[in-house]
This record gives C-alpha cells, structure tokens and sequence, in this order.
C-alpha cells in the first residue's frame, strides 16, 4: 500500500507542471520525435511495453525488463531532408539495477541564409534574398540512465541527459553573428515508473519527460518540451497471464497511454502487437487529438539475437508518410 501511495502522489505531485497550453512556446522540438520502430508501429503507446534498451527514450524504468545486455539502433528520414538517428544500451547490473545509454541527432541538412538586404533586383534579376551562403544546423542528445526494482511489482528509472541545438558555428555567416544565439545547451531528466499489478500481465507506467530548466533564446527564456505520460499495457490472449483467454505460441497485446504535453492538450496513444512464435511481429495504433499524425502500421522479425523492426506512420494530406527502422541485438 505504501508503493501504491507513492505511486499516486507522485503522479498528483506532477499534474500541475502541465495544467497550460501554449501552442508552438516550447523549445528543442527535436526531443518530441523518437526514430524508434518499434514504438512508432505502435503509435507511441509504449512506456507500459518497451522491454528492450529504448526503454531510456521512453520509460527508464523499464530497464530492469532487460535481463541480458542489449541495443537499438534507429534511423528516420523525417520531413524536407531532415534525418533521424538514434542509438540505445542497456547493461543489467543484477540486484544494483541497470544502467542505460542514450543518444540521438537530428540533422536538418543544409539551409540557405538569407538577408533582407540582399532582397530585390539584382542585374535584373529578382533574388528573395539569397546570399549564397549556407548553414548545416542539428540537434542531438546524449544521456545516462539509471532503474532500479524496489519491490517484485514496482520500479523506478532516472535519465540525465545533455541536449544541444546548434545552428552551425562553421559557417561564414555564424562566425558573423553572436555564438550565443546559434547554439543552446540543456540539462534535463526523465523519470519514470513501472508497476507490474499483479493481475494476469495488467502493467502502469507514468513517466515525466524533458524536465529542466527554460532555455534562453536572445532575450527570451522558453521552457523545455516537458511531457507527462500514463500508460496501461495486457496481454489480451497469450501463452500465459492472459486477460482473456489462452492462445499457444500467439499474443496480443494492447496498450494505451494518455500524454499531457506542455504545449498542447491532452492527447492519447493507442496501440496493438500481435506476435507469432515471438518470431514475428504486427503492430498497428493512432493517435488521438494531434494535428496531423494518426494511423501507425509496423512489424518486427526476430531470429535469435537480432530483431529488425519497421513503422509507416501517416502525417495526412499535405506532410504525407514517415518511414522508420530499427535494428536490435542482445547478448543472450
């Protein structure tokens, strides 16, 4: 009853952190898009599920899931040639607990600079202010993990993490211009908690993500992109601890979480993941209350110590598809 306590109070204590909405206020958007496969076919309903080492971008809690040493790689081509990479480990330390290891980069390809100045006429040609220049920006994040198990049914998980956005320090243009409005540093944590209840393969999740200190953009401080996510994951047929009903070499699992940004409303993940011989793998989800992401689709092969994971994830009409794909291995 007093892990059950601890578990409210804490989500209760968190609540007010995101009680606003201010659409587009936040900084370091990069943060809110994750490469990883697996997660995405599943439309982002994953801090209850995620059992492998991108549980650091996710839940750290769920770390002391992982019994063996493992990895992820991920890689996304996002929209106008921007590219996602992430990397994920994660290392069982026994009853000490499990670290994990974070990084991911976004890079956003080269961007011509223009001026005002240089906008009109010229030689009788018009030029919408090109300056011939250009700057190669990216954002990227790197972080240590740390979960532990308190009890058989309840763990806790805390990330720290260093992000940078940079707007490109080697260009003639920024050497030009003040370093301290091309380039942002951030400390932020993650916490996160994983409570297995008990009753057939029912598991909670809350997670707070992104929380740090405001970043300050020339004369102007914006908060962080902080995210509060509560999760509920069940086996609905499966070998054991069904919810319903038993099904050999087979399962279904559902997911669901609700995400309170600090940003937006109130948005909700739901999501699905039938397995065959825990060989393959279909996943399908949507999410609910977002401007443009909805349906999600994916699969998984796993053979041995590997597994190769994919997602399509639709933006709607005008942004089109986003594809994405993960590489796994642990050392059974």
């Amino acid at each position: 009853m007093k892990i059950r306590t601890l578990f409210l109070l804490g989500l209760l204590a968190v609540t007010p952190l995101f009680a606003f909405e201010k659409v587009g206020t936040t900084s370091f958007q990069f943060l809110k898009v994750v490469a990883d496969a697996r997660s995405m076919g599943m439309a982002g309903a994953y801090t209850a599920v995620v059992d492998h080492s991108d549980a650091v971008f996710w839940n750290p809690a769920a770390l002391t899931r992982i019994q063996v040493p493992d990895a992820t790689f991920s890689y996304m081509n996002y929209f106008l040639d921007v590219k996602h990479i992430s990397a994920s480990a994660s290392l069982p330390l026994g009853t000490a607990g499990t670290l994990g290891f974070q990084f991911m980069m976004a890079d956003y390809g080269k961007i011509d600079v223009t001026r005002v100045s240089a906008l009109g006429f010229v030689n009788g040609v018009y030029n919408p202010g090109l300056t011939g220049q250009t700057i190669n920006p990216y954002a990227m994040v790197a972080g240590v993990s740390f979960a532990k198990r308190l009890t058989q049914k309840f763990s806790f998980g805390l990330t720290a993490k260093l992000a940078r956005e940079d707007m490109d320090f080697t260009s003639p243009y920024a050497r030009s211009q003040k370093n301290y409005e091309l380039a942002h540093n951030a400390l932020m944590f993650d916490m996160g908690l994983l409570y297995n209840t008990g009753f057939r393969s029912v598991r909670i999740s809350a997670v707070i993500r992104h929380f740090g200190p405001n970043v300050k953009y020339i004369s102007q401080y914006y908060p962080l992109p902080q995210m509060l996510n509560i999760g509920v994951s069940a086996m609905l047929f499966s070998e054991d601890e069904a919810l319903f009903f038993h099904a050999p070499h087979q399962h279904l699992q559902f997911a669901f979480d609700l995400v309170q940004a600090r940003d937006y409303g109130q948005q909700y993940n739901l999501g699905f993941e039938y397995a065959l011989y825990d060989v393959l793998f279909l996943r399908g989800g949507y999410r609910i209350n977002y401007d443009t992401e909805g349906l999600s689709l994916g699969f998984g092969l796993r053979f041995k110590n590997y597994r190769i994971d994919y997602a399509f994830n639709d933006f709607g009409q005008f942004l089109g598809h986003v594809h994405r794909f993960s590489f796994g291995i642990n050392l059974k």
